[in-house]
C-alpha cells in the first residue's frame, strides 16, 4: 500500500482509539491528517507471568521438538525472542537456526515482518488473518504425526483449532508468551463514554477484540451500544469486527484487504472525509 501523505482529511475530527501496543504510531497517522486524537488504551500486553512454562517450551522448541511452528502474531515471535534475552541468551543463536529449519506458518502478514528482521520469512501465509483462515490453509496440508508448535496469545485456548489439529492427527504444542491486562483506569473510559453519549467523538477505532470485550465488561450494555451509535465505529478487521458484531454492534468502517493500521486510517479518512464534522 502506498505511503499516507499528510493532509487535513480528518481536520476537526475526534477520533478515540483504544490501542495500546502501537499507541503513538496510530496517534500519528491521525494526528497527520488533521485528527484530534483521544488516547484510552483498553488492554496492556504484559510478559506471561510466570515464564516457566514458555521457557520449558522454548529449550524443547530449540531441541527440535516441532515439525511446524503456527505463529499467530508478530508480537509473540518478539515475545519469544525478549524471554530468551532475558532469561535464556545461549538459547538465542538455536532458536533463530530451528525458525528457519521448521516449517513456519503465519496468520496474516505481521509474524512474517518479524521474521524478516531475523533474516527469515514464514513458509505459509495464512489469509484471511483468522484463526479459520489458519486452519483453511492448514487443511490443504497433510498434519498425521506431525509435531505442531502452536504460538497464542492471552490465555485463550483457541479450542477450534485445537480440534482440528487433534482431528487431523497432530500433536499440538502451544506456548503463550503473553498476557493482556486492562490498562486506562475505569474512571478515564467511562468519561469516554460520556462523551461519546453526547455526541463529541466522531469515531472509535478498534484494534483487538480485547479491547472489545473489556469495555463490554466495564459499561453497562445498553448504555455502551446507545454510546456506539452516536460515534462511526471501525474495526481493524474480520476478528475485531466479529467480535462486535457478537455483542450486537454493527461496524461502519473495516478495511477491506489488509488488516493493520494504515488501511484503517485509510479507511477512516474515506469515511469520514467525505462528510462534514
Amino acid at each position: 500500500m502506498a505511503e499516507l501523505k499528510s493532509d487535513h482529511s480528518l481536520q476537526n475530527r475526534r477520533i478515540a482509539i483504544p490501542e495500546s501496543r502501537e499507541l503513538d504510531m496510530f496517534a500519528s497517522l491521525l494526528e497527520r491528517r488533521g485528527a484530534t486524537v483521544l488516547r484510552c488504551p483498553l488492554v496492556d500486553i504484559r510478559d506471561a507471568p510466570n515464564p516457566g512454562p514458555v521457557l520449558e517450551w522454548l529449550h524443547a522448541f530449540c531441541a527440535g521438538s516441532c515439525d511446524d511452528l503456527l505463529l499467530f502474531t508478530g508480537e509473540g515471535v518478539r515475545r519469544l525472542l525478549s524471554l530468551i534475552d532475558h532469561h535464556a541468551p545461549e538459547l538465542r543463536e538455536n532458536f533463530i537456526a530451528q525458525l528457519g529449519a521448521v516449517r513456519t506458518i503465519a496468520r496474516g502478514p505481521k509474524p512474517g515482518r518479524v521474521l524478516r528482521e531475523l533474516g527469515l520469512k514464514p513458509t505459509l501465509i495464512a489469509d484471511p488473518a483468522t484463526t479459520p483462515g489458519i486452519i483453511a490453509l492448514l487443511q490443504t496440508l497433510d498434519l498425521k504425526g506431525r509435531r505442531v508448535g502452536v504460538q497464542l496469545y492471552g490465555t485463550e485456548p483457541n479450542a477450534p483449532l485445537m480440534d482440528f489439529l487433534a482431528s487431523a492427527g497432530a500433536n499440538a504444542l502451544p506456548v503463550w508468551p503473553y498476557v493482556y491486562a486492562d490498562a486506562a483506569a475505569d474512571a478515564i473510559v467511562l468519561a469516554l463514554i460520556e462523551s461519546m453519549q453526547q455526541g463529541h467523538v466522531d469515531a472509535i477505532a478498534f484494534t483487538s477484540l480485547q479491547q472489545v470485550e473489556r469495555l463490554f465488561r466495564l459499561v453497562e450494555t445498553n448504555r455502551l451500544k446507545q454510546a456506539l451509535t452516536h460515534t462511526l465505529v471501525a474495526a481493524i478487521g474480520p476478528v475485531v469486527a466479529d467480535s462486535l458484531r457478537a455483542h450486537g454492534v454493527e461496524p461502519q468502517v473495516v478495511p477491506q484487504e489488509s488488516y493493520y493500521l494504515k488501511p484503517l486510517t485509510q479507511a477512516l479518512i474515506e469515511r469520514l472525509g467525505s462528510s462534514p464534522p
